[in-house]
């Protein structure tokens, strides 16, 4: 029996980490306005569900990667706003040396002619 395809949201975990810090790495932002960001800039590929977003973002918070604060959305509410530390820096930077090294091994085999 063939195995399934995997999803989308499935290959993403392995990503969440880099897409996250990269997405903080431009300014402080809210939960919600991280998941929309990684959305559109992916062109609505990469959907980012609740249930991964906010574990993943409390694990870079205890792991010291980001620092988050009560502050207020753009639409007025009460928001958990999270920001980019200098540990979280050095991250993104090992992150993206990883992940271009696997695209491009990945890249290269599947798209040989």
């Amino acid at each position: 029996m063939p195995r399934p395809a995997r999803t989308p949201n499935a290959l993403l975990h392995g990503a969440l980490n880099a897409l996250i810090l990269k997405t903080l790495a431009s300014g402080p932002a809210h939960g919600y306005a991280i998941a929309r960001f990684i959305e559109e800039s992916t062109g609505d590929t990469v959907l980012v569900e609740d249930g991964s977003l906010y574990p993943a973002l409390y694990r870079k918070e205890q792991w010291g990667w980001l620092d988050a604060e009560w502050g207020t959305s753009e639409l007025g509410r009460r928001a958990k706003m999270y920001r980019i530390t200098p540990a979280g820096r050095r991250q993104l930077a090992a992150e993206l040396a990883t992940w271009k090294a696997f695209s491009t091994g990945v890249s290269r085999m599947l798209l040989q002619t």
